[in-house]
């Protein structure tokens, strides 16, 4: 049976390097993959899901309006799996088209993503996913500033921590770190 899984992580955690593996692992015995990610996350291009380690791959970006269901309905040979990427960005509406893929579709969905955001409010698409997801998982990295466990997504704004504003707005490491709580509350001065 299909599954739902939301795969969550703070920054820097390997999420899109995971996405890259098992769709490398799928391809490598022939069985098709579909790679989506957020359109609003405009960093390399819309439409290609980067690794900061330099892999990157193209993607099929989902926009508000796009009906991610529809995409996967209607295509001509149905992939084995579904990897989203950015999958925080999703809205509401299609994590309920991701769970109808899983459910009627028969096809396994794997989303990636951030749960909670600098302000720690989750995402609205992390918040449908931690409540439909059949499974979910942490993917676990280190605080910037010590060893233990970074469960917190840090904002700066000219080197300076920044714990309010608007939630999307996008940025690699030169704006957001991942954290410890301890941290998060109480950066060492940079």
């Amino acid at each position: 049976m299909a599954q739902l899984f939301f795969k969550y992580g703070a920054m820097n955690s390997g999420k899109t390097i995971e996405i890259l593996k098992v769709a490398h692992n799928y391809e490598e015995q022939n069985k098709p993959v579909v790679i989506m990610t957020s359109g609003i996350d405009d960093r390399d291009e819309v439409g290609f899901v980067s690794s900061r380690i330099g892999l990157r791959r193209e993607a099929v970006p989902v926009f508000d309006e796009t009906n991610i269901y529809h995409i996967i309905d209607e295509m001509a040979i149905k992939p084995a799996c579904i990897l989203i990427d950015e999958s925080q960005f999703l809205t509401k509406e299609h994590v309920y088209q991701l769970a109808h893929i899983v459910d009627d579709l028969d096809i396994p969905v794997m989303a990636f993503g951030l749960k909670n955001d600098f302000r720690n409010e989750l995402f609205e698409g992390s918040h449908y996913l931690l409540i439909y997801a059949d499974k979910i998982e942490e993917m676990k990295t280190i605080c910037w500033y010590c060893h233990k466990k970074a469960i917190m997504n840090m904002r700066l704004v000219d080197g300076q921590p920044v714990y309010t504003g608007e939630q999307i707005q996008i940025g690699g490491n030169e704006s957001y770190l991942p954290v410890c709580r301890k941290h998060y509350h109480h950066p060492p001065h940079h």
